[in-house]
C-alpha cells in the first residue's frame, strides 16, 4: 500500500519545526498492518515553515516544492518518522513526481544530496526498510530525461535499493501498453546515467485528475493490464493510483463503498497469480501471436497430482483475435469467475483471460 494523497506529507506530519502529527499515519500504518500489506510511504511537500520563500504545491496545506531552507529540517524528520514506524513501514519513496513544477522546483542536485541525506538517516534507524529513490516522471519529454542524468551524475541513486519512475499512458485514459514505448526510454536514459537500479512504478501523472471516467468495460480492461503490462516489463512493483478515488479514468474502489467492477477483476487477478511463479512475456509475432495480442506464462501452485499448473495470460491492446490454445489446454478462465473447458481456439480481446494446462504442458 503507498501512502500519498493520503494526509501523510511532511507539511501535514509536521505543522511546526518539531511539532509531529502521527493521528493519521498512525491509523493507517495499523490499518495496512492488519490488512497483511506492506507500507511504501511517500515523502513530499516541504513544509511551509521549512522554506516559507518557495513555490506553493497545488495542496490547500501551505506546502511548498522547494527545499528545505536548512538541510538538518528534512533529515531530522525523516529521523523521526523512521524511529517511531521501525518495522512497521517497509519502504520510503524519497521523493514523489520530480521533476513536476507541481511537486518539485528545486534542482537535481538538492534532490540527490536530499536523497542521500534520508537514505543514511534510514539506513542508521530502520536498516530494513527498502529505500526507494525520488520518482521521476514525464520521462517522455527531454528535459525530464536531462533532470535524471543530473540527478543519477550527484550519486543520486547510489544509496537506493530501488528507482521510482512515473510508467503513464501517453493520455491518462489511454490503453496501459503505452507504457512499453516510455519504458524503452526510461532504459535507454538510465543506460546513459550509467546506473541499471531495479524498478518500482509509483503512481501516475499530475494530469490524471483532469480525465474523465472510462467506461465500466473499458475501466475492468485497463485496470486489469496495468498490473499486467508492469509484470510484462518485469517491474518489482507497481502502485495503482489511486484507491478510494472519484474522479479518475479508471475507478476501483470509492472510499468506504464497495469495489467497482474494475476493483473486483483486479481481485480475480490476484486471486489468478496467488502463489504463482512468472515465466516469460511476449506480444505480437515476434512471439508467435497476432499483431496486438499480448501474453505472459506462469506457473500456479501444484495441483492434485504435486506438480504447478503452467498457465498463460493473454489479451488485446484493441480489438480481438482467434488465437490457438496449444497442446494440453485444460480451461479457460474470465475475470467475472466464469470457467469453461479450453477449446482449439479463444477468441481473445480487450479483457485478459487466462488458459491453463495440464502439468508438463505448454
Amino acid at each position: 500500500m503507498r501512502l500519498w494523497d493520503s494526509r501523510t506529507r511532511w507539511s501535514l506530519l509536521e505543522p511546526a519545526r518539531g511539532h509531529l502529527s502521527w493521528t493519521v499515519l498512525d491509523r493507517l500504518v495499523a490499518g495496512a498492518r492488519r490488512a497483511g500489506l506492506p507500507v511504501l510511504l511517500s515523502f513530499g511537500g516541504t513544509p511551509g515553515w521549512a522554506s516559507p520563500g518557495g513555490p506553493r504545491t497545488p495542496y490547500g496545506d501551505g506546502s511548498r516544492t522547494s527545499p528545505p531552507d536548512r538541510p538538518a529540517d528534512w533529515t531530522d524528520f525523516v529521523h523521526a518518522v523512521a524511529a517511531r514506524y521501525r518495522g512497521r513501514i517497509q519502504a520510503y519513496e524519497l521523493w514523489s513526481l520530480a521533476p513536476s513544477p507541481h511537486y518539485w522546483t528545486g534542482g537535481a542536485e538538492e534532490l540527490a544530496r536530499m536523497a542521500r541525506g534520508a537514505a543514511a538517516v534510514l539506513r542508521r534507524d530502520d536498516p530494513a526498510a527498502t529505500v526507494v529513490c525520488p520518482s521521476m516522471a514525464g520521462l517522455r519529454e527531454p528535459s525530464a530525461q536531462e533532470f535524471l542524468l543530473r540527478f543519477a551524475a550527484a550519486g543520486g541513486y547510489q544509496d537506493c535499493d530501488a528507482a521510482g519512475v512515473k510508467l503513464t499512458q501517453r493520455s491518462p485514459a489511454g490503453p496501459p501498453e503505452d507504457f512499453v514505448r516510455l519504458q524503452e526510454i526510461i532504459e535507454r536514459t538510465f543506460h546513459r546515467a550509467g546506473v541499471h537500479p531495479p524498478l518500482w512504478n509509483t503512481g501516475t501523472a499530475y494530469e490524471i485528475a483532469e480525465t474523465a471516467p472510462l467506461s465500466e468495460r473499458e475501466a475492468v480492461d485497463h485496470a486489469v493490464r496495468f498490473y499486467l503490462v508492469g509484470l510484462y516489463l518485469r517491474y518489482r512493483r507497481s502502485y495503482f493510483y489511486d484507491w478510494g478515488g472519484t474522479r479518475l479514468p479508471v475507478v476501483l474502489q470509492t472510499e468506504g463503498g464497495p469495489p467497482t467492477a474494475a476493483g473486483r477483476a483486479v481481485g480475480a487477478l490476484q486471486g489468478w497469480l496467488r502463489g504463482a511463479r512468472i515465466g516469460s512475456c511476449g506480444s505480437g509475432r515476434a512471439d508467435g501471436l497476432p499483431a496486438h495480442v499480448w501474453q505472459c506464462r506462469f506457473l500456479l501452485p501444484p495441483d492434485a497430482s504435486g506438480r504447478p499448473v503452467p498457465a498463460v495470460i493473454r489479451w488485446a491492446d484493441r480489438g480481438s483475435a482467434p488465437v490457438p490454445t496449444g497442446a494440453g489446454a485444460r480451461a479457460v478462465r474470465r475475470l467475472d469467475g466464469r470457467t469453461g473447458p479450453a477449446g482449439r481456439t479463444v477468441t481473445v480481446t480487450g479483457e485478459p483471460l487466462m488458459i491453463t494446462y495440464r502439468p508438463g504442458r505448454a
